[in-house]
């Protein structure tokens, strides 16, 4: 099939390399968001998914909106027969979804209907899901609720981050895409519409969201900080000044700290919860880089009665 293939990031890569490589499908063009400021400077960067296809000297669409009639007069001229996406970050209008004779074809990183959304994977984490995994499935006007052609399951293991399985996820799926894409060429794969039971939403992560509550049992702080690394990344106060906690581990022994009182030992850094204590690994304080917390710890000083939050 003559195939374009809308993605952003780092993690529609894969996807993007894979569908590239089959010798059965062309990708003859990529859609992506519009150059967006980054770094110190600001200065305008192209989506990795943008650099990907200018490597491979593919055509590369941007947008500002996929109504623009700019774009869909392009789209309708390279007539795609399928366009595979992979976390594109735009609602496509139903002009769009008309053009290709064989739709869109999403890869959502969750086993539908579970976690519809933004931010699948980091709901998994912080959820406590034990399996999650990828899916593709038809587009339609509703938000991620399209019939499904195929499903992959990935474990969730004890220390992952979002970040850790996502990545994962995005290899595991790009076979699963690709197998997609061949399935509906030879006419072997049927959409199955979701089931009306299991839906769950995961809409975007925010700050507030990834702020932890030392009150809360040690189990679900551990899935908090888990589930927002990388990104939007788990935070505490320490003396009126933001705190990010990077990595922390469970600590059942220290049962003696109160919900965000800290304790220091030679080499290590607790935190008691509503439960047991977490022990920190990793931290960030406001404006600086990441530090191991026991050495953030003697840098700051602290004293007896200390609590974060």
């Amino acid at each position: 099939m003559k195939l374009v293939f809308a993605g952003t990031p780092e993690v529609a890569v894969p996807a993007l390399d894979a569908l590239i490589a089959s010798d059965r499908h062309e990708v003859a063009a990529v859609v992506t968001r519009p150059d967006a400021p980054a770094g110190r400077g600001r200065r305008l960067v192209a989506s990795p998914v943008a650099e990907r296809a200018e490597e491979a000297g593919i055509e590369v669409l941007k947008p500002g909106r996929p109504r623009d009639e700019e774009f869909l007069a392009r789209l309708r001229e390279i007539g795609p027969d399928c366009c595979p996406v992979v976390a594109y970050g735009a609602l496509l209008p139903k002009v769009a979804l008309d053009v290709p004779a064989r739709g869109w074809v999403n890869l959502h990183f969750s086993l539908l209907p579970a976690w519809r959304g933004a931010a699948p994977v980091q709901h998994a984490v912080m959820a406590g899901d034990e399996i999650t995994g990828a899916s593709t499935f038809l587009i339609e006007e509703g938000l991620d609720s399209g019939p499904v052609y195929g499903t992959v399951t990935e474990p969730v293991r004890p220390t992952d981050t979002s970040g850790d399985l996502l990545t994962r996820l995005a290899f595991a799926g790009s076979g699963l895409l690709v197998a997609t894409m061949d399935g509906i060429e030879d006419g072997s794969l049927r959409a199955v519409p979701q089931p009306a039971d299991g839906v769950s939403l995961a809409p975007k992560i925010t700050v507030e969201d990834a702020r932890i509550e030392w009150s809360a049992p040690a189990l679900r702080v551990d899935r908090v900080v888990r589930g927002c690394t990388p990104a939007p990344g788990a935070w505490t106060e320490f003396r009126g000044e933001r705190l990010k906690v990077r990595t922390a581990v469970l600590a059942p022994d220290q049962v003696d700290l109160a919900p965000g009182e800290l304790g220091v030992g030679k080499k290590n850094l607790y935190v008691g919860t509503g439960s047991d204590a977490v022990e920190l690994l990793w931290v960030q304080a406001q404006g600086k880089k990441p530090m191991a917390a026991a050495d953030w710890a003697r840098g700051v000083r602290i004293t007896t009665g200390e609590r974060l939050g």
